[in-house]
Formats: C-alpha cells, structure tokens, sequence
C-alpha cells in the first residue's frame, strides 16, 4: 500500500451512527490555507518523543530497537519522551534497558503495560523498578498538564490473565486531577479507550464521560489527545471533538498460534519462544508529537516492513483485526479548538 494513500484512509471518526474517513490535510493537500495560516509566526510549544510495546522479554532485538529511540531523541532532544507499557518486565536482567531509556537528558515518563507485570510482579514493583513517577500519575510540561492512567486494574470477580480496567478509585482520581487543572490536557493510557475491541479498557465510555464532562465545565476543549498503545496498529479517532491516537509498536503484530512462523535461528526461537507467534517489523518505529502555538498539531511517524512473510501472506485479510494491520505510525495534522 502506498504511503500517501494509507495516510488518508487510515483515521476514522465516530459518530453517533456513522463511521466517516478524517482527512489527513497533510498527506490530502486540502485544508493547505488554514494551516498556512500563521505559519511564518508559529513557533514550537512542546515536542515528546512516544513510543510504544516494545516488549523487551519477547523480541530478540528489543535494545537494539530502544537503542535506534533513543539515538534519535538524543539527536533531537524533544522535552520528554514516553513509553506507553509493555516495555519490560522487572527483572534484574533489563536494568541497563530501563537505565538507557531513563538516561534521556530530560523527563522520561512511563505507562504500564498488561505484560510488564507477567511473571507475577504487581504494579508497583514494576514503577519502582523502571522508577515512574506512580502507577497512575499527572504533571505539567510546557503549559500542558499530561495524565497517565493505569488500565491494567482488576475489577471484583475478574478471572481473566489480563485484565483491562479503570477502577473507581482511579476514575474519582481522574475526576479530580481534571477538575483542578488550569492547563489544557493530553492523556495516555496502554489500553485504547476509543474501540470496542478485544483487550481495550472495559467500560471505556465512563472514562470518556469524565473527559467530554471536564470540557463541558472548562467551557473549551481542556481534554484535547488521548494517546493509547496495546493493539499495535494504527489509527486516529474523534469522539466528541476528543482526538484518540493509537501509536503502533515500536517491535511487531501478535498474530497468534494459527500464523505461527519460524523466522529466527532455533537458538533465538528457543530464547523467546513467542516471537514465531507475531510478525515482526525490520525496523522500529515510533512517533514524535509536536504542539504549535497556532494551535496546531503534528504527529510523525515512521515506516518500515515486516519481515517476510508479512500477514497479508499469511493470510491475513487486511481488515480482520477492524484496522488495518500495518508497520507503520502515520504522521497527521490536526487542530484542537482552544479557549
């Protein structure tokens, strides 16, 4: 598939009965006046570098993908980088892993993951070893106030391995920390909370509400972006004027036992013995959010392939998993309306 041409077929809006494509006015040439508009006098008001699901304890070459992150955030020295979970576990053997990304020279913020508490770790080991600001947290940045949510809690009776969950407590938390915020608002989450797909957060829609009901009461659009990881693929929806972005995994697609395929040495397969149960991107990929004066923002992304043989020939239809399933994190422009 062509670049330019998944760029602009790869958002969806959702409304309340209808499901419409989001132009992307970059890829799309429309729209090229508004954004002209002001171009010469804006200036850049916040720039973090995201990447998400690396999965270090899965993927044969997860430094290496870190490593290729990091070089380049150095390089451009945005101010902060975030991980969105499933990064690594906390055992003693990813300390240096933890230590690179932490080794930014300037705030590194982490979400957690479903698996970065496999192997029966709980929340708080997993914050204290990669030394997160809390399991669930806020801060302020460059007139900005961010929020990191945890939705890996387990509601009363849940069963399942691994549960995707917001629970009162946080949710009251949430409330709160919205209400009391002067600053406009960017949040992130593991889970989406846009979709109603498999391992997205349960009940997504009374996280929204306290989105859409601290706009309501700010009286603009306080709650612009909400980024989420986890489904390791790639799209962009608006709900109530919300922006939901999924970031695509910085390592590969799960594709599961039934697309099982043998792509490593038989060292390396024993090693990590899932990696034959996804499909992995050559190289990895990430997104760098860049926040304008103007109001405007951009996300870059970046491109790669999968190793062969992709899911298209394995045979994958391309919207089996609802979204295209794709090695890619597209770049989009888009604008928030402010106070």
């Amino acid at each position: 598939m062509k670049r330019r041409k998944f760029l602009t077929g790869s958002a969806i809006t959702l409304g309340a009965s209808m499901l419409l494509p989001v132009q992307n006015l970059e890829a799309s040439g429309e729209g090229t006046n508004e954004f002209a508009q002001g171009q010469e006098s804006r200036k850049t008001k916040l720039r973090i570098g995201i990447c998400a699901d690396i999965h270090l304890d899965l993927m044969p070459d997860g430094e290496r993908r870190l490593k290729a992150f990091m070089d380049e955030m150095n390089q451009l020295k945005p101010d902060a980088i975030i991980q969105l979970g499933d990064f690594c576990s906390p055992h003693a053997k990813n300390t240096a892993y933890v230590n690179l990304f932490n080794s930014f020279n300037g705030p590194s913020y982490h979400v957690i993951g479903n698996h970065d508490t496999d192997y029966g770790f709980s929340h708080q080991q997993v914050v204290d070893f990669w030394k997160s600001k809390g399991i669930y947290y806020s801060f302020d940045l460059n007139d900005y106030h961010f929020v990191v949510l945890n939705g890996n809690e387990r509601p009363e009776g849940d069963t399942s391995k691994w549960p995707s969950h917001i629970g009162n407590e946080q949710l009251e938390w949430l409330e709160k920390d919205l209400a009391s915020a002067s600053l406009p608002v960017i949040v992130f989450c593991h889970q989406g909370l846009d979709v109603n797909v498999s391992g997205a957060i349960q009940y997504s829609s009374r996280v929204r509400v306290i989105f859409e009901r601290a706009n309501q009461a700010a009286g603009y659009q306080k709650v612009q972006l909400v980024f989420s990881g986890h489904h390791h693929q790639d799209y962009h929806n608006i709900i109530n004027s919300i922006h939901y972005v999924q970031i695509n995994s910085m390592s590969y697609y799960w594709m599961g036992s039934k697309f099982r395929k043998y792509r490593y040495p038989t060292e390396t397969d024993k090693q990590f013995p899932l990696v034959k149960d996804t499909a992995p991107y050559k190289d990895p990929i990430w997104a760098v959010l860049t926040v304008y004066t103007n109001g405007e923002f951009q996300i870059t992304g970046r491109q790669t392939e999968f190793l062969s043989p992709s899911p298209k020939e394995m045979g994958m239809g391309e919207f089996e998993k609802i979204y295209p399933v794709v090695p890619v994190i597209s770049d989009r422009k888009f604008r928030v309306n402010n106070r």
